[in-house]
């Protein structure tokens, strides 16, 4: 049972609920404590182990139902009866429970009757599925189901195509071979048994059906949302279709969460220093005036800020749109973000995100400075704007190709503001063996940067941001 809670555990974690390890463990002690007999008290007792917020323990109770589903599977006569009525040469269906169980009875009957001149069928009544079959032992007909799904690793299906290439692995471990072979046998020998044979067949193929599809929906789910989640993370940004953007803005969203939770500042309470007696005195009030804690004044530092310079023109205006949702989905951590673009010409869009949404900001920043690149008029509108702005706690990044079809590079400028800020970063979306090549002027630049890399993916711009509120606490 510690096997299937840790597996449990694991679907829980693919559909995106956070489990730790030291969360596993007490998980593993709740079982042992409240025992596995009364399933809706195991049920509310790993909820409140495992699920921390309304939308975890929605997807918690999901899984927990789909997991610890207790069907078994059916083999009786009652359970086809539509089948068994359109099969050739088959007994009448049965109406109810006695005649069910007489059904059943004739249908073995026949078979044993049959096996008389067929060694292949006598031989198949002896093995334990057949017997499990004829009896309807659902109890171990689910339990060997389960042992065949675990032994041809059902838990590691992610893709719909693989449902019918292990529906085939497990009939062939549960011992379906043998039945089907019998099957061929009764054919070639007309005998009137194989109606009732192919039946059991069938039903035990169907029932293996169901299972695989249950699984499928339970484990393939989460998978293949991180398997999407992973392709379109190491996609060339510009080579996303349209129809997966929606997909996009969440991953980049679940990105900037994590970062978020990785880099949020923790409040530290000062113990030492000059104390703040006003603050002292108003915390003493509900005390009667007694100071029971005191309060320290603490020196405020000059916060960082981050100034984004995007090339928006059409070969890079992808890679621009993607860099300011990412950095705009961090405001609540990342120091104030002063926002620019520029294609011939640049100014400062930082209003249009405090105004606008941020789709419809993007959109409009587009729309007002797409055009043909040129980085030295950019640069020399950059230093009007913010060049006396720049100090030692200001990191510049700068998102662009730096193909300044054959024009000014103004790198003087770009010195200047080298010199002046705490770093300049930039993410160039082409690739290394292109950096200096025909009209670009990156291999150039690089002498006034403090760290340059290749960001045309969202896995790349990930680790960047992240290197940047590192480097910014």
């Amino acid at each position: 049972m510690q096997s299937n809670l840790v597996n449990f555990i694991q679907v829980l974690r693919t559909h995106e609920v956070r489990v730790s390890p030291a969360e596993t463990l007490d998980a593993v002690e709740v079982c042992t404590t409240l025992g596995y007999a009364d399933r809706t008290l195991l049920r509310d007792g790993l909820a409140m182990t495992l699920a921390k917020t309304p939308e975890e323990e929605a997807i918690f109770l999901l899984c927990f139902d789909r997991y610890f589903q207790q069907d078994f599977a059916d083999f009786s006569a009652s359970a086809d009866q539509a089948a068994a009525a359109a099969a050739p040469n088959s007994l009448p269906a049965p109406d109810d429970a006695t005649a069910a169980e007489h059904y059943a009875a004739t249908q073995v009957a026949a078979l044993q009757l049959a096996a008389e001149d067929a060694p292949a069928l006598q031989t198949l009544l002896q093995t334990p599925l057949m017997q499990n079959l004829l009896s309807n032992d659902r109890t171990e007909l689910t339990l060997a189901i389960n042992r065949a799904a675990e032994q041809v690793g059902l838990a590691q299906i992610q893709i719909f195509t693989q449902k019918g290439q292990f529906t085939r692995r497990i009939l062939d471990a549960l011992g379906e071979e043998a039945i089907r072979n019998t099957v061929i046998a009764l054919e070639q020998a007309q005998s009137p048994a194989l109606p009732v044979l192919q039946r059991y067949r069938d039903k035990l193929r169907e029932q293996v059906r169901d299972y695989v599809e249950r699984e499928y929906l339970l484990h393939a789910e989460g998978k293949t949302r991180q398997f999407m989640d992973d392709i379109l993370s190491k996609t060339r940004l510009n080579n996303i279709e349209h129809i997966y953007l929606h997909k996009v803005h969440e991953l980049i969203r679940k990105m900037a969460k994590k970062l978020a939770t990785r880099h949020s500042r923790k409040r530290k309470l000062l113990k030492r220093g000059r104390l703040d007696m006003a603050k002292t005195l108003r915390k003493g009030i509900p005390n009667d005036g007694v100071m029971f804690n005191t309060y320290w004044r603490q020196t405020r530092k000059d916060k960082p800020q981050i100034l984004a310079v995007c090339d928006v023109s059409g070969s890079v205006a992808a890679y621009a749109k993607f860099l300011l949702m990412f950095l705009y989905s961090l405001q609540d951590i990342l120091p104030k973000v002063r926002s620019f673009a520029f294609s011939s010409h640049l100014g400062e869009v930082s209003a249009y995100f405090a105004e606008y949404p941020l789709q419809k900001a993007i959109e409009l920043v587009n729309w007002k400075y797409g055009g043909a690149t040129d980085y030295g008029n950019s640069l020399v509108d950059f230093a009007k704007l913010a060049l006396d702005d720049i100090n030692s706690n200001t990191t510049v990044i700068i998102l662009g190709d730096a193909r300044n079809n054959n024009g000014d590079p103004k790198l003087e400028i770009l010195q200047s503001i080298f010199q002046r800020a705490r770093q300049v970063i930039w993410l160039n979306p082409e690739s290394r063996r292109s950096w200096g090549t025909g009209d670009s002027e990156m291999l150039r630049y690089l002498s006034a940067c403090h760290f340059s890399a290749e960001c045309n993916n969202l896995k790349q711009l990930e680790r960047i941001v992240d290197h940047l509120l590192k480097s910014s606490r």
